[in-house]
């Protein structure tokens, strides 16, 4: 199966907690293991650019796991992410937007 590319966009407005968030990110992809093992292909995050397009979005992070499955444990059990969510979701604003898809 080919890897799953994730791209999930937040609406922080305060720059700070921006930051806190995106250093949050670099935590997790140093610690995130699932089986005791890294899991996380690759994980990017940082600010959006301010255009209309953006649709008020200020945080963009593309994270590439190898399987659904990978996805679906981050979403679910892994502990990098709990702790990423804690710092994040009091500070974003509205919903944020995750699109994933099987990248060939």
């Amino acid at each position: 199966m080919a890897p799953i590319e994730r791209i999930t966009l937040f609406n922080i407005p305060n720059e700070e907690d921006r930051n806190r968030v995106l250093e949050q990110y670099k935590i997790l992809a140093k610690t995130a293991t699932k089986d005791g093992k890294p899991y996380i292909v690759a994980a990017a995050a940082g600010h959006s650019f301010p255009d209309p397009r953006n649709k008020g979005y200020t945080l963009s992070v593309k994270t590439t796991f190898a399987s659904l499955e990978d996805m679906k444990y981050y979403d679910t059990e892994c502990e990098a992410h709990k702790a990423l969510k804690a710092v994040a979701g009091p500070v974003k604003e509205d919903v944020l937007t995750t699109y994933y898809e099987n990248v060939l």
